[in-house]
């Protein structure tokens, strides 16, 4: 899936958000500058929150409120060390999570999480999705589903 723009690249976050359910978990991996917190502000969106969202780079993890709690992490600075935060808190919430750098905890997760990769192009991002468990496959489809609709 390609993004020629920042606008394209929220919008597509929007669609997702609007498909995100309870404990629903999205994993956002890219080089810095990828557009992991643009592409949030859309699913932010999606969910109804109509305020500005900022990287949670320095305090891990920022809350939102919406349709759904969301729960917005970015465990960069925490690395390999997940008990350094209560991730159940978030995982088991009654909100959806992403979580920037979520590659870096990715065996402390449950089963259940929607991969995404942003890769920056010389004109926009080129976005690839990799799902986990059968509630990922199907938020997955819905959002394949919906983006082809929008063609």
């Amino acid at each position: 899936m390609i993004s020629h723009n920042e606008t394209e690249l929220i919008a597509l976050g929007k669609q997702l958000g609007k498909l995100l359910e309870k404990q629903d978990v999205i994993i956002l991996s890219g080089d810095l500058g990828a557009g992991k917190t643009t592409f949030t502000k859309g699913i932010a969106k999606g969910l109804g929150i109509d305020q500005m969202i900022k990287s949670p780079t320095y305090t891990i993890v920022r809350e939102y409120e919406g349709r759904l709690p969301l729960y917005h992490l970015d465990v960069y600075r925490i690395g390999n060390d997940p008990d350094s935060i209560d991730l159940d808190d978030f995982l088991f919430g009654d909100g959806a999570t992403i979580i920037e750098w979520g590659e870096l905890i990715e065996p402390s997760l449950s089963d259940a999480y929607l991969k995404i990769f942003i890769r920056k192009l010389e004109d926009g991002r080129e976005l690839a999705f990799e799902a986990h468990g059968a509630r990922a496959e199907a938020l997955l489809t819905s959002f394949e589903q919906v983006e082809k609709t929008d063609d």
